[in-house]
């Protein structure tokens, strides 16, 4: 299906036949996220402006939509169903750019997926999303992973600069498949525009505006590849992050041990049901699997366990809840 949208014309703005479209957001409250945003605009002038959603800015090149926004990254939900009610083009992903924290202070690139599923609906989000929400992971996570280490090796920002995963986690809301690109760790990496540009060459060639096929495109073609959910482990997924380097391999939702609640039994027993154990651990896996598979149609989606991040009694009680639900698991080699 095919769809209208704003095309510059010399002087004019006609309207064309547009296919759907991928967002990339800014916000300018961030250096980390507006110096890329700026270096993306700077690279071609075939950047036009578009229609203001709300008090947000926006500019068109091709089938990427462009939304500069002054708010917090996190504190505008829904932008993929508002710019479609603004505009009547269908969202078919979401890129943020933002800035990472963290307190090695380590110079970093990152990408992740976004998603609060363990929290509970009293709890509150601090970094944005909703009580047990997750948002479907953009398949170009792996892909671009990847393909952001090229980049930063070509432009001398490694070895200073770590490239790595991240686990799910924080907002904004969104329905359509969504990704994380974020600089760490520290404003003054924040501000390194050799870093700015890293990320915005990941974005023009990633999302094809170089005029190529782009990378980590989910096709038909893609079908019945298997897709990795990874459970346990660090904020950096090391275990899991060691399958997603290799060529080909794609990456679904990623859940650290802060992401699996799980209450220790208070009666010692040789062996545990699943349903003996508290904690929202399991409506985390739920809603993690159900929206990667949402993400990669037609895709095997297999679950990855960092068997050594748990105790003997939590991988039990997860296999046996993972066989029940039928979600199946899978070894290193399975995703290559």
């Amino acid at each position: 299906m095919r769809f209208l949208s704003w095309l510059k014309s010399g002087r004019q703005k006609v309207w064309r036949v547009e296919k759907m479209v991928s967002l990339v957001v800014a916000t300018t409250s961030d250096p980390a996220s507006i110096g890329p945003a700026s270096a993306l605009l700077a690279m071609s002038s075939d950047w036009c402006p578009g229609p203001k959603l709300q008090d947000i800015s926006t500019f068109l090149n091709g089938r990427v939509r462009l939304l500069k926004q002054d708010r917090g990254i996190v504190e505008e939900d829904n932008l993929d169903k508002r710019w479609e009610e603004l505009t009547g083009e269908i969202v078919d992903e979401i890129i943020f750019l933002s800035k990472h924290v963290a307190v090695s202070n380590r110079p970093a690139v990152t990408v992740h997926p976004i998603g609060v599923p363990h929290l509970q609906s009293q709890e509150e989000c601090t970094a944005g999303g909703k009580p047990g929400w997750a948002g479907p992971p953009c398949p170009r996570i792996g892909p671009w992973l990847r393909f952001m280490k090229t980049i930063a090796e070509a432009h001398n920002l490694t070895p200073e600069f770590e490239v790595t995963l991240e686990a799910t986690h924080h907002g904004p809301v969104v329905s359509k498949p969504a990704m994380f690109v974020e600089i760490g760790s520290t404003e003054e990496y924040w501000k390194r525009q050799d870093a700015a540009q890293v990320i915005a060459l990941v974005v023009w060639q990633g999302l094809g505006l170089d005029g190529g096929n782009g990378v980590g495109n989910w096709t038909e073609d893609q079908e019945g590849k298997k897709v990795l959910v990874g459970i346990g482990g660090g904020h950096y997924v090391p275990r899991h992050m060691d399958i997603v380097w290799k060529e080909d391999v794609w990456v679904g939702h990623l859940l650290s041990g802060y992401s699996l609640p799980m209450e220790e039994p208070s009666l010692k027993k040789k062996e545990y049901h699943f349903n003996d154990i508290g904690g929202t651990w399991k409506d985390a896996i739920k809603v993690a699997v159900a929206t990667t598979r949402e993400a990669f149609p037609g895709a095997e989606v297999l679950v990855h366990l960092d068997s050594k991040s748990f105790k003997g009694w939590q991988r039990s009680v997860l296999s046996q809840f993972l066989s029940q639900e039928n979600i199946p698991i899978g070894k290193p080699n399975d995703f290559l």
